[in-house]
């Protein structure tokens, strides 16, 4: 058997709310395994082969604290979206549904006069 490991490591690093600096390493694994036959030369060796890939590009993550005022808006952006989206969901479900009962009630109720 031929086991090839490659590995890929990107520096990074963590600034905290507080300011302090973590520097780390992220990485990530692809793992390849195939049967190798020594007498042909073209299946390749069997072993265990790890190939190493430095990334030159450096990820930096920084801690910030968002507003009241960014939460509203992504509130109210949440709200106006369920009100936007409500009725066309409750439409096509009373298409869906042929009795048309329940459903249909809810959702003319719904839709704007």
């Amino acid at each position: 058997m031929m086991f090839q490991y490659f590995v890929k490591i990107v520096p990074t690093i963590y600034v905290k709310l507080d300011g302090e600096v973590v520097r780390t390493n992220q990485f990530s694994v692809t793992r390849h395994e195939k049967v190798a036959n020594g007498l042909i030369g073209d299946q390749g060796l069997p072993g265990v082969f790890v190939l190493y890939e430095l990334s030159p590009m450096m990820v930096k993550f920084t801690e910030k604290h968002r507003s009241f005022t960014h939460f509203l808006t992504g509130v109210c952006a949440i709200i106006g979206g369920v009100f936007t989206d409500g009725p066309l969901v409750c439409e096509l479900h009373s298409v869906k549904d042929s009795k048309q009962s329940r459903a249909l009630q809810v959702c003319t109720a719904l839709l704007p006069p």
